[in-house]
């Protein structure tokens, strides 16, 4: 097997996980948010130094067979709007209150009153008119989205229109998208919201992607950039739609936790997935993440499935204060610039990782693989200024008191996640997660958890769990045979075209096709793998809405292996060292330790990018797979 590998791009710091079929390496780089093709290459550098002692990239690339990369731009950019200014040419007034009442704030922030009204069968003098005025009031890219039954009709209609009195080829022509063309099934509000978060990602996303995608062809790269999506599936750039990079990275923690669930055979769980800003909850029901067939995007109604994730403001850089006689944390992020307190890098707030270092958790010297110092007097000055003094106590109980409140915080969340229900495993990763995952269980009452031994790295690693996929959709013309049959071969012949531009013939993929029937935010799925059926009785009922088959063609790309799945108790670990601190921790280095190795609390196990604080009452044992159970 040549190597695989898999890119996080986060808003602190970008993941890279590599694997060969024998090993898997990983490593980690701070994200440049001004230029994110620099952290991109340097990424691969950091990879190429651990595989091969030496940053050696056409070495690197040469021997890559894909790379699959996932990146927080498109959720970034609606978080902090960013993006081109939208212009909207809609058929009916009235639409546009009841677009903008989903997510207000948002509307006004992607097309405000940049909004012209025609007619369905408006003439080229009036929709030459609409557009003109847009771009006057300061619209760089137009929506074209309409509502009603003949939407799709009528927007097609205009397209021939508009495209002949502003051709594309033009210079400064202002790019056009027709709501209709990116989504067919949704209702009204979902096919317009969908358009409009596409048409607002898609330009950075665009430049960004293929300016990465160019610096691999320039060091001979064998094929093409892969990105991976929020439905847990890669396509190539080109083939790749903005609005499914949308909160791709935390799929990413999703697929991975689904793998190993499945590998340990656990069935209910809860994850936290924590960066330097937010933890990320997943709820995992029989093995599986539940996905909402329509997501929404902060409120606003979108045509895609999205895994049923939370975001909360709680990270290993949220600002924790004191205000009122309690300790607040977050939502406010330092990011990777400044940072914490004791990155030296300028700041002066506290965080969590400040409290961390205080306490004795975190060591100083090796930190981030040992790239990046911290400073204790540093982070003792920021949490004696905004914990310890507000509150009148010594720095010791204001560290306490910040363990205390970033842990409650992050486990109050979990219930709502669970509809209240208590899991019977935590699975704790990403760089920031297993430092507090014993924190975070006690407080939630969660008796086991679940450490990857790639947590720093694991949404990366998750994507490495990722095919190749392509969904078509083709509308029925009927519920008999003759008309599913026809869709069928409709979809083959589009399937074709393009698994064949992603360099694959269509034999070699597997197809799965269902039938959906239904009209707005109601619809029913039926699988029609195998004879083609009739449609009618019951569900033939669902199609008089509206029908349509669904075609998902998957080409399996060859992935890392996960090592056995057995937990047992063998022999008592030997600590490397002792972590000074307020209680002096026995320390675990993981890569030192085999399987069946265990040790009890309170002690530290960790590695170049992650540390866990086994905390007093638990008991760790190393798995067969090397990933760290961790049992109250």
């Amino acid at each position: 097997m040549r190597l695989l590998v898999s890119i996080d791009n986060g808003g602190t710091l970008t993941d890279v996980c590599a694997t060969d079929g024998t090993r898997t390496v990983h490593a980690k780089t701070l994200t440049t948010p001004h230029d994110l093709t620099e952290c991109f290459v340097k990424g691969l550098d950091a990879l190429s130094d651990q595989l091969y002692g030496e940053s050696d990239l056409p070495r690197l690339v040469s021997s890559i067979d894909y790379i699959r990369y996932s990146t927080t731009q498109g959720t970034n950019a609606i978080v902090q709007r960013k993006g081109p200014r939208l212009g909207w040419i809609v058929n009916d007034a009235a639409a546009t209150d009841a677009v903008r009442e989903h997510a207000p704030e948002l509307f006004d922030a992607l097309v405000g009153d940049r909004i012209q009204v025609v007619a369905a069968d408006a003439d080229a003098l009036s929709l030459t008119h609409a557009m003109s005025r847009l771009v006057s009031d300061g619209a760089n890219r137009v929506v074209v989205g309409f509502v009603g039954a003949d939407a799709d009709a009528a927007e097609k209609a205009v397209k021939r229109l508009l495209y002949r009195k502003f051709p594309r080829h033009l210079l400064g022509a202002v790019p056009m998208l027709f709501a209709s063309e990116l989504s067919q099934i949704g209702g009204d509000q979902r096919r317009l919201w969908g358009a409009f978060v596409n048409s607002f990602l898609h330009p950075a996303m665009e430049q960004f992607l293929y300016n990465a995608e160019n610096k691999l062809r320039a060091h001979r790269a064998r094929k093409p950039l892969l990105i991976f999506r929020n439905d847990g599936n890669s396509t190539r750039v080109a083939k790749t739609v903005a609005i499914k990079t949308y909160s791709s990275g935390p799929q990413g923690g999703v697929v991975g936790a689904e793998v190993l669930l499945d590998h340990y055979g656990l069935k209910s769980a809860v994850s936290i997935d924590i960066g330097g800003t937010t933890t990320d909850i997943a709820v995992f029901n029989d093995g599986r993440a539940k996905v909402r067939d329509f997501g929404d995007i902060e409120g606003a109604p979108v045509p895609v499935a999205l895994a049923d994730v939370a975001s909360i403001g709680a990270g290993g850089g949220s600002v924790i204060r004191a205000e009122d006689g309690e300790v607040k944390v977050g939502p406010e992020s330092v990011g990777s610039a400044p940072g914490p307190a004791c990155f030296g890098r300028g700041g002066t707030k506290a965080t969590i990782t400040d409290a961390l270092l205080l306490e004795g958790i975190l060591d100083p010297d090796s930190f981030f693989g040992g790239k990046l110092h911290l400073d204790a007097d540093r982070a003792e000055r920021a949490v004696t200024k905004h914990v310890a003094e507000p509150l009148g106590v010594d720095l010791q109980t204001a560290v306490e008191a910040m363990q205390t409140a970033y842990h409650r915080k992050i486990a109050d969340a979990l219930p709502r996640a669970a509809d209240g229900k208590v899991p019977q495993l935590l699975m704790a990763f990403g760089g920031a997660g297993p430092m507090s995952a014993c924190g975070v269980a006690e407080q939630a009452d969660i008796r086991q958890i679940l450490i990857p031994r790639y947590a720093a790295v694991f949404c990366a690693y998750g994507i490495g769990f990722s095919d190749i996929q392509h969904t078509y959709l083709e509308p029925l013309a009927g519920a008999g045979a003759e008309a599913v049959e026809q869709a069928r071969k409709n979809l083959m012949e589009q399937a074709r075209r393009g698994m064949l531009a992603e360099g694959f013939e269509l034999d070699g993929c597997a197809l799965d096709f269902d039938v959906l029937a239904g009209s707005g935010d109601s619809y029913q799925r039926k699988a029609l793998n195998g004879a083609t059926p009739d449609l009618g009785g019951a569900f033939g009922d669902a199609l008089k809405a509206g029908a349509w088959m669904e075609l998902r063609a998957t080409r399996a790309i060859e992935k890392q292996a996960l090592g056995g799945a057995g937990i047992e108790e063998r022999q008592a670990a030997t600590p490397k060292g002792v972590r000074p601190g307020r209680a002096e921790l026995p320390v675990y280095a993981l890569e030192a330790l085999k399987a069946g190795d265990w040790g009890d609390g309170p002690c530290l196990v960790e590695e170049a990018y992650f540390t866990t604080h086994i905390r007093s009452g638990w008991r760790f044992v190393i798995t067969e797979a090397g990933d760290i159970l961790v049992r109250r």
